[in-house]
């Protein structure tokens, strides 16, 4: 099948066409085989920006959609959800480009700006007609947490940790807990006794039910991924 793509760039108000001739970019985009629609709008982010790609998918059977905009940290998720409502699959289809954070933010000179700009929507729309689809998994996770270091931040992490209801391994190198605070006399800014703050927490991480102390011990390798990680930690003799 013929991939019909569409392009929108986004002004981000003058974020980024204060930097970036952004009807010069969509011209270019135009040019390009396979690319069935071409666009430039001020906020694409917004409802009717987002109406717009969805409105274009139907009238025009596009299969694939790029959006030049900010970052893709900030909006990849929202134009991935414009993508699925039109009816097309988010991971396949879409493809986020940045013209505001890799250009119009860094390049001063317009003509330059507008030059990257062109090359990286070209790009941009090369790499989208060969995305695969994916779907959305479900996996288990293991409700624990690994905290590495028994001094006074490990111990009171461990304690939050624990006291919301999950499982917690504490590592510690050292013998004992308690970490740099405890070598010192007094604490900033209130000069209270380091011991006085470090023992309660030391007894409290003891004798929680949740929080499993290994103390006299490293963390060797971590292998996996978020949720399902697995962790070899070597005890010392």
């Amino acid at each position: 099948m013929t991939e019909r793509v569409g392009f929108y760039i986004c002004h981000c108000g003058i974020n980024i066409a204060s930097k970036v001739r952004c009807g010069d970019v969509a011209a270019h985009v135009a040019s390009l085989p396979g690319v069935a629609v071409s666009r430039e709008y001020i906020f694409m982010c917004s409802d009717p920006g987002q109406e717009l790609i969805e409105r274009d998918v139907a009238e025009h059977g596009l299969t694939r959609i790029v959006v030049a905009s900010c970052s893709p940290r900030m909006h990849e998720n929202t134009f991935r959800a414009a993508t699925a409502r039109a009816g097309l699959n988010p991971y396949r289809a879409f493809h986020h480009v940045c013209v505001r954070e890799h250009v119009s933010w860094v390049h001063p000179d317009e003509d330059e700006a507008t030059r990257k700009a062109i090359a990286l929507s070209v790009a941009g729309v090369h790499r989208v007609t060969g995305q695969k689809s994916l779907s959305p998994a479900t996996f288990p996770v293991t409700p624990a947490a690994l905290v590495v270091g028994g001094g006074i931040a490990g111990m009171q992490a461990a304690l939050d940790i624990a006291a919301g209801g999950h499982r917690v391994h504490l590592v510690e190198k050292e013998p004992t807990l308690g970490g740099h605070m405890l070598q010192y006399d007094k604490t900033f800014p209130t000069l209270d006794c380091a011991a006085c703050i470090g023992t309660p927490k030391m007894v409290s991480v003891g004798q929680h039910r949740s929080i499993h102390l290994m103390t006299h011990a490293e963390v060797e390798s971590v292998s996996g991924f978020v949720g399902n990680y697995k962790v070899r930690v070597r005890k010392k003799a």
